[in-house]
């Protein structure tokens, strides 16, 4: 294996969920080399690309499906605020969540309903048809978001997106 390609894969072995601009950047190489380096690794087997909602994250193969999908959202700033809060105080509703991230309700609604449909958190309804939300795996999940911290891309699209999201919903 060439010394470029050991080190995206250690990259992305220290890095589980990474998306390729960070492959890029973080280790300062050209994208035509991330692409055929990443290319190399997914088809020799020693990295699992996965895209999960619209976004390509990279993984080392020991991560089963559930994980990837899990901490693919936790690189995701709201989504893992969100999961971060499910974990300290276990089911929440949706509206209690929205002001606790400071966010609109779609916005949470959004990220509740990818969350789910990833089978990372359970959505049932609660007094009043309310949606409460509740972790599948509250142990695992705290132990993956532990693995991960956001890029400032993503940080900054998931601000972007709040951003947007609060001059939408603001009547002025």
């Amino acid at each position: 294996m060439s010394t470029v390609r050991e080190r995206v894969h250690e990259h992305v072995e220290a890095n589980p969920g990474v998306h390729f601009t960070a492959v890029r950047d973080d280790l300062d190489i050209a994208t035509g080399q991330a692409q055929y380096h990443l290319r190399k690794l997914v088809r020799a087997g020693d990295v699992v690309a996965e895209e999960i909602r619209g976004q390509t994250h990279y993984f080392d193969r020991s991560f089963d499906p559930w994980q990837r999908r899990a901490l693919a959202f936790a690189r995701r700033e709201t989504a893992r605020a969100l999961l971060a809060h499910l974990i300290e105080d276990g089911p929440l509703g949706a509206a209690e969540l929205a002001d606790r991230l400071d966010v609109s309700r779609s916005t949470v609604a959004w990220h509740v309903s990818s969350l789910a449909d990833a089978g990372v958190v359970e959505k049932s309804y609660g007094d009043r048809g309310r949606v409460v939300v509740e972790l599948v795996r509250p142990e695992e999940t705290r132990r993956l978001l532990g693995e991960v911290t956001p890029s400032l891309a993503d940080r900054l699209v998931d601000r972007f997106t709040r951003l947007v999201d609060g001059g939408l919903s603001d009547p002025d």
